[in-house]
């Protein structure tokens, strides 16, 4: 279910209720309720009660209203569900997506409404998966319109140069059998994890089409990404993640790994 569109139907529903009670609603019950005093002879004043869906209504919109604004437009929190962007984000992070980065998107329809700016190579960008936009997708930004992109022997090669990249640790105890190295993707530094005990695609050179996106994932032997895929239309952005602000497996929730994403 997607929760976007439940929070949508819910602001419209109880604004509606709440437009319709002041316009119309209110002042009649009022007069009803003001007569029925009158008719008992009560000497007090007058107890007005609003029935229970419209005091809900008025309650509950303004708060939806404000969640649907800041979850639209300004922050919205995503959960990591798998390990393909490790050592970056772990199972388990809870991070914060920036919603205005990459500009205003009316939400369910995903339409731009301000064109505020752009992915760059080396943003880390949330996005609704290509093949299946109900599921949200978390990988790092390769190629941009018109890069030409290509990968052989888990070396990466952005405009036919290859991207440089240094051996951190041979065999880290968190990833046995894996090789971390740091990537210097443009202006972006970032660690990576490689096996050198599994082939990995070989991708012969492509051209990223205009108002789309060649993704990644820094787990580079254990990501559904652009290598299989293919690339992220401009319409499918969701926002740039920058920061993880907790961790839960299962546990005790840990906030003890509160960091930027770079």
């Amino acid at each position: 279910m997607d929760f976007s569109l439940l929070l949508v139907v819910a602001v419209a529903i109880t604004g509606l209720v709440w437009l319709l009670d002041s316009l119309f609603w209110r002042r009649a019950r009022r007069q009803r309720q003001r007569a029925a005093a009158e008719k008992k002879g009560s000497r007090e004043a007058v107890t007005y009660k609003d029935p229970w869906p419209i005091d809900y209504a008025r309650s509950f919109f303004p708060v939806l209203l404000i969640v649907l604004v800041l979850r639209s437009f300004v922050i919205e929190p995503f959960q990591i569900p798998s390990g393909s962007m490790r050592p970056t984000l772990k199972v388990g992070d809870f991070i914060l997506v920036n919603k205005f980065a990459y500009g205003l998107r009316l939400p369910v329809i995903n339409t731009e409404i301000a064109d505020l700016g752009e992915p760059q190579r080396g943003d880390v960008m949330v996005f609704r998966f290509p093949e299946d936009p109900s599921v949200n997708f978390i990988k790092r930004v390769i190629g941009l319109p018109g890069d030409h992109i290509r990968y052989e022997n888990k070396q990466l090669y952005v405009n036919g140069e290859p991207v440089p990249k240094t051996l951190v640790n041979a065999d880290p105890p968190q990833a046995p059998g894996e090789e971390l190295l740091r990537e210097h993707l443009g202006k972006v530094e970032h660690d990576i994890y490689n096996n050198p005990s599994m082939p990995g695609p070989q991708m012969r050179e492509i051209v990223v089409p205009d108002h789309e996106y060649f993704m990644m994932g820094d787990n580079r032997d254990h990501s559904n990404d652009s290598r299989y895929w293919g690339f992220v239309p401009e319409a499918n952005i969701v926002g740039k993640a920058f920061a993880v602000w907790m961790h839960w497996d299962g546990g005790l929730p840990s906030f003890s790994t509160v960091r930027q994403i770079h």
